[in-house]
């Protein structure tokens, strides 16, 4: 593809930090609508009445369009370029906000799905837009500094949308858990919910003007347009022919599993909290992605100055089989390890077993970043067509949560939760020995990369 800095001279240095502050800009509104659903999944579980299983169709509904979307998305792109593909992508986000006052209105829980689902939609393809154009507007020597900053804005909303959403939204209602609604007759029910509904009316309006407010500076700023390459190559033929390369079918799997995992850590705490009768369930959310944006700040430091990429990935498996292992086996009464952890801080503490689930966020910090470059080593002229396998390992994200949903109402919340072991359990296999084969077979040889 053109690249900024690809000029008579290179790009100046004030075009490169413009860039970044317009994309970061949009990684964190990114961030905003995506660690939003955390909270909003208890949230609609009381305003439409739902069971664990059903409330969790938020996150099938957001993540499945990443899925459904990716491959149109990239048609548009090339199109229309990189610029305006950001602007269409804020524009129908900002339509996808205003879908939620019907919604909201009505209270009718497939209306909620669909203004999710065209939100996600919109954050697809400004995702598949600022992704590359970051790549592309400095040298590519820079890019993973520049990848890793942008990280940081994207988990940083993570941590504030949740304490925002409930002080918003939960200020009077963070207490509200399974067995207090029980107690409540059908007239106060139904009238704290018709509440709850109109709430959200308000914060979704001023989230569809501030998109379309970001729209049209993004659309009048400086930034320069970028146009995709044309691959001249027959895309059938690349598409179907990836699927040669294990390292990166079971790196997109891997993927599968990690996104699934972290959507479970992040957006079903709350959830989780709000059944353990946890006050303000609502925040439980930022703790989760405080701890991811630790992990985040270690991995940038670390890796590859102290830790190789394989090595990264599989202390993050390990740590995410640690970690669920006292999401299971921990207490849901007892805060004394919490206690430890946290009032240092001034948080106030939570059941060991949530502080378990929030611990997760560290463990899954450095797994993304470690896959992709272990997967995509070697593909050459299939590098495009791998990308566009990898990203639809988002899907997890979609249906692995669906999963611990069925199970939790099934069984117990807490025992739900070891759907997540043998997902860490393929990602410790991919650090271990899936990156390294390069031929199908149960004799695959394991070949090793140098620095890998």
């Amino acid at each position: 593809m053109k690249r900024l800095d690809s000029d008579s001279a290179s790009a100046s240095t004030r075009e490169v930090v413009v860039a970044m502050c317009f994309v970061g800009m949009l990684f964190f509104i990114l961030g905003f609508v995506t660690w939003l659903n955390g909270s909003l999944i208890p949230y609609l579980k009381i305003v439409c009445d739902l069971s664990n299983f059903q409330a969790l169709f938020v996150t099938f509904a957001f993540y499945i369009a990443y899925t459904v979307m990716a491959l149109p998305s990239a048609a548009v792109l090339d199109r229309v370029g990189y610029k305006h593909g950001m602007t269409i992508g804020l524009g129908v986000m900002a339509a996808g906000a205003l879908l939620f006052i019907p919604a909201a209105r009505s209270a009718a829980y497939p209306l909620f799905l669909l203004a999710l689902f065209t939100l996600a939609t919109g954050a697809t393809l400004m995702q598949t837009a600022v992704n590359p154009y970051l790549v592309c507007i400095g040298s590519r020597e820079s890019a993973a500094m520049r990848i890793s900053i942008m990280g940081l804005f994207n988990k940083g909303a993570g941590v504030v949308v949740p304490l925002l959403f409930a002080s918003l939204m939960l200020s009077d209602v963070g207490n509200v858990s399974d067995v207090a609604l029980e107690a409540m007759g059908a007239a106060r029910k139904e009238a704290l919910r018709a509440q709850l509904a109109e709430r959200l009316v308000f914060p979704y309006v001023v989230m569809a003007a501030g998109l379309l407010l970001v729209m049209v500076i993004v659309h009048f700023s400086t930034l320069r347009e970028i146009t995709p390459e044309k691959d001249a190559g027959d895309l059938a033929v690349r598409r179907f022919g990836v699927l040669q390369f294990p390292q990166l079918v079971l790196g997109a799997l891997a993927l599968f599993a990690y996104v699934g995992v972290e959507v479970i850590a992040g957006d079903t705490i709350g959830l989780y909290g709000q059944q353990l009768n946890v006050q303000n369930f609502g925040v439980l959310t930022s703790y989760t992605m405080a701890f991811m944006v630790l992990g985040y700040l270690v991995g940038t430091v670390a890796i590859p100055r102290l830790l190789a990429q394989k090595t990264a990935l599989m202390l993050s498996a390990l740590l995410g089989l640690l970690f669920t292992c006292g999401v299971l086996f921990g207490s849901s009464i007892d805060d004394g390890l919490a206690r430890v952890l946290l009032g240092w801080l001034g948080v106030p503490a939570v059941p060991d077993t949530v502080l378990y689930l929030a611990l997760l966020g560290f463990a899954n910090a450095l797994v993304w970043p470690a896959i992709w470059p272990l997967a995509l080593e070697g593909l050459g002229k299939y590098t495009a067509a791998g990308s566009a396998l990898l990203v639809m390992g988002v899907a997890g994200g979609a249906l692995l949560p669906m999963l611990y949903g069925h199970f939790s109402d099934a069984a117990h919340a807490q025992t739900a939760y070891a759907v997540m072991l043998p997902c860490y359990g393929l990602i410790l296999f991919y650090a271990l020995k899936g990156h390294g084969l390069r031929r199908w077979g149960w004799r695959a040889p394991l070949v090793r990369q140098p620095g890998a």
